[in-house]
Protein backbone atom coordinates (compact mmCIF):
# COMPACT_ATOMS: atom_id res chain seq x y z
CA UNK A 1 0.00 0.00 0.00
CA UNK A 2 2.72 2.41 0.79
CA UNK A 3 4.18 2.08 -2.56
CA UNK A 4 1.03 2.80 -4.36
CA UNK A 5 0.37 5.69 -1.74
CA UNK A 6 3.84 7.37 -2.89
CA UNK A 7 3.54 6.72 -6.80
CA UNK A 8 0.04 8.57 -6.42
CA UNK A 9 1.43 11.33 -4.46
CA UNK A 10 4.09 11.78 -6.73
CA UNK A 11 1.12 12.20 -10.17
CA UNK A 12 -0.79 14.66 -7.88
CA UNK A 13 2.53 16.32 -7.51
CA UNK A 14 2.25 17.67 -11.40
CA UNK A 15 -1.39 17.81 -11.13
CA UNK A 16 -0.99 20.29 -8.78
CA UNK A 17 1.66 22.01 -10.06
CA UNK A 18 0.03 22.32 -13.53
CA UNK A 19 -3.62 23.43 -11.81
CA UNK A 20 -1.82 26.30 -9.90
CA UNK A 21 0.48 27.39 -12.96
CA UNK A 22 -3.10 27.50 -14.92
CA UNK A 23 -5.20 29.20 -12.02
CA UNK A 24 -2.17 32.11 -11.62
CA UNK A 25 -1.78 32.36 -15.65
CA UNK A 26 -5.38 32.76 -15.87
CA UNK A 27 -5.49 35.54 -12.68
CA UNK A 28 -2.61 37.29 -14.05
CA UNK A 29 -4.11 37.76 -17.39
CA UNK A 30 -7.62 39.02 -16.09
CA UNK A 31 -6.14 40.96 -13.79
CA UNK A 32 -3.85 42.84 -16.17
CA UNK A 33 -6.57 43.35 -18.75
CA UNK A 34 -9.16 43.71 -16.61
CA UNK A 35 -11.36 40.90 -17.47
CA UNK A 36 -14.40 39.45 -16.69
CA UNK A 37 -14.51 36.99 -14.12
CA UNK A 38 -15.66 33.88 -15.85
CA UNK A 39 -17.52 30.79 -14.76
CA UNK A 40 -14.05 28.97 -16.03
CA UNK A 41 -12.34 31.38 -14.05
CA UNK A 42 -14.66 30.29 -10.84
CA UNK A 43 -14.02 26.32 -12.41
CA UNK A 44 -9.94 26.77 -12.11
CA UNK A 45 -10.27 28.26 -8.77
CA UNK A 46 -12.10 25.73 -7.30
CA UNK A 47 -10.32 23.00 -9.37
CA UNK A 48 -7.12 24.31 -8.30
CA UNK A 49 -8.00 24.44 -4.62
CA UNK A 50 -10.03 20.91 -5.05
CA UNK A 51 -6.35 19.37 -6.54
CA UNK A 52 -4.71 20.54 -3.77
CA UNK A 53 -6.48 19.30 -0.85
CA UNK A 54 -6.59 15.81 -2.66
CA UNK A 55 -3.18 15.79 -2.89
CA UNK A 56 -2.84 17.23 0.70
CA UNK A 57 -4.88 14.11 1.23
CA UNK A 58 -2.82 11.69 -0.15
CA UNK A 59 0.17 13.08 1.70
CA UNK A 60 -1.62 12.91 5.44
CA UNK A 61 -2.70 8.98 4.29
CA UNK A 62 1.32 8.39 3.05
CA UNK A 63 2.47 10.17 6.24
CA UNK A 64 1.03 7.58 8.27
CA UNK A 65 1.95 4.52 6.59
CA UNK A 66 5.76 6.37 5.67
CA UNK A 67 8.46 4.21 7.32
CA UNK A 68 10.50 7.08 6.91
CA UNK A 69 8.43 8.80 8.99
CA UNK A 70 8.04 6.10 11.31
CA UNK A 71 11.62 5.92 11.94
CA UNK A 72 12.42 9.33 12.75
CA UNK A 73 10.19 10.17 15.30
CA UNK A 74 10.94 6.54 17.50
CA UNK A 75 14.63 7.87 17.13
CA UNK A 76 14.65 12.15 16.53
CA UNK A 77 18.15 12.18 18.12
CA UNK A 78 19.36 10.35 15.95
CA UNK A 79 17.66 10.70 12.46
CA UNK A 80 19.60 13.01 9.99
CA UNK A 81 18.19 15.95 8.38
CA UNK A 82 16.45 14.49 5.55
CA UNK A 83 14.26 11.86 7.27
CA UNK A 84 12.94 15.80 9.94
CA UNK A 85 12.92 17.00 6.28
CA UNK A 86 10.13 14.23 5.46
CA UNK A 87 8.71 14.35 9.05
CA UNK A 88 8.31 18.01 9.15
CA UNK A 89 9.43 20.20 7.34
CA UNK A 90 7.59 18.89 4.42
CA UNK A 91 4.44 18.60 6.04
CA UNK A 92 4.06 21.88 7.84
CA UNK A 93 5.14 23.83 4.54
CA UNK A 94 2.90 22.21 2.24
CA UNK A 95 -0.20 22.28 5.16
CA UNK A 96 0.93 25.95 5.10
CA UNK A 97 0.72 26.69 1.40
CA UNK A 98 -1.96 24.48 1.05
CA UNK A 99 -4.21 26.67 3.76
CA UNK A 100 -3.19 30.17 1.66
CA UNK A 101 -4.21 28.40 -1.28
CA UNK A 102 -7.72 27.41 0.36
CA UNK A 103 -8.08 31.08 2.19
CA UNK A 104 -7.08 32.67 -1.29
CA UNK A 105 -9.51 30.51 -2.72
CA UNK A 106 -12.41 31.39 -0.17
CA UNK A 107 -11.20 34.95 -0.34
CA UNK A 108 -11.63 35.35 -4.56
CA UNK A 109 -14.68 33.86 -4.62
CA UNK A 110 -16.21 36.67 -1.97
CA UNK A 111 -14.53 39.29 -3.42
CA UNK A 112 -17.20 41.77 -4.85
CA UNK A 113 -15.17 43.11 -8.05
CA UNK A 114 -13.84 40.84 -10.53
CA UNK A 115 -10.53 42.59 -11.02
CA UNK A 116 -10.71 41.63 -6.50
CA UNK A 117 -11.02 38.38 -7.59
CA UNK A 118 -7.90 37.98 -9.93
CA UNK A 119 -5.86 39.96 -7.63
CA UNK A 120 -6.64 37.59 -4.85
CA UNK A 121 -6.00 34.38 -6.68
CA UNK A 122 -3.12 35.86 -8.38
CA UNK A 123 -1.59 36.65 -4.43
CA UNK A 124 -2.81 33.47 -2.39
CA UNK A 125 -1.89 31.10 -5.19
CA UNK A 126 1.62 32.62 -5.95
CA UNK A 127 2.45 32.34 -2.91
CA UNK A 128 1.17 29.00 -1.93
CA UNK A 129 2.92 27.89 -5.01
CA UNK A 130 6.78 28.97 -4.04
CA UNK A 131 6.22 27.54 -0.63
CA UNK A 132 5.08 24.05 -2.62
CA UNK A 133 8.45 24.61 -5.07
CA UNK A 134 10.64 24.85 -1.88
CA UNK A 135 9.06 21.97 0.25
CA UNK A 136 9.04 19.57 -3.10
CA UNK A 137 11.92 17.34 -2.83
CA UNK A 138 13.29 17.65 -6.57
CA UNK A 139 16.25 15.93 -7.28
CA UNK A 140 18.32 19.27 -7.24
CA UNK A 141 17.04 20.00 -3.78
CA UNK A 142 19.36 20.83 -1.56
CA UNK A 143 16.94 20.37 1.07
CA UNK A 144 16.60 16.33 0.09
CA UNK A 145 16.16 14.88 -3.22
CA UNK A 146 14.07 12.17 -5.13
CA UNK A 147 13.46 11.60 -8.66
CA UNK A 148 10.50 13.66 -10.40
CA UNK A 149 8.77 10.01 -10.59
CA UNK A 150 8.74 7.31 -8.35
Amino acid sequence: MYQALLLYHSIFRWLVLIALLYAIYRAAKGYYSNAVFSKIDDGVRHWTATTCHLQLTLGIILYTQSPIVLYYWAHRNEAGFELAFFSVVHMLMTLTAISLITIGSAKAKRMPTDRQKFKTMLVWFSCGLLIILIAVPWPFSPLASRPYFR
